[in-house]
Order: structure tokens, then sequence, then C-alpha cells
């Protein structure tokens, strides 16, 4: 794990409601088109959602990502899975 990535999880873990946080990550579109963007908002939450749609599955076929619930300014909720290229910075 990286520093990037190892600030970014500590900081994850220390997000609470109400916190104002700007998140930068990667979109896939397509086969091998990467766009970066930039969402800015409210934390509502933060969970860890279970999943099956992975190619490298556990023995016990349990994945888990990381999620922020977020609140943009203009009302809109949004979820953003939290990866290895992610990079969180709180306002």
């Amino acid at each position: 794990m990286n520093t990037a990535e190892q600030a970014t999880r500590g900081l994850y873990e220390q997000l609470e409601p109400g916190d104002r946080v700007e998140v930068v990550h990667g979109v896939t579109v397509g086969s091998s088109a990467a766009w970066t963007t930039t969402t800015v908002g409210k934390v509502l939450r933060r969970e860890r959602r279970r999943h099956g749609l992975h190619f490298r599955r556990n023995a016990d076929d349990k994945v888990y990502s990381d999620v922020l619930i977020l609140a943009r300014d203009d009302g809109e909720l949004t979820t953003v899975t939290i990866d290895e290229y992610t990079r969180l910075r709180k306002l």
C-alpha cells in the first residue's frame, strides 16, 4: 500500500456524518478508456457493502467494498466506492 492510499484509508476511517469532502476517483469507460472525476459533498454515512461481482473471489465468496454516501451541493445523493486509486480530501 503506497503513502497516498494509506492517507486516503486513514481519512476514510475518521470521517463522520456532516464532514465535507472532495473525492478524486477514476471512472472506467468501455474496455480501455478511463476518466478522472471529482465529487464534492457532505458525508451522510460510510459503509462496507458486500457484493459478489469480482473476478478474484474469496474462498467463502464474500467480497466487500468501502463506500461513501454523499449529499452534493445541489442536493443529489451519490455513492462513491473507495478503492486504491481514490484520493480523499477533507474540506
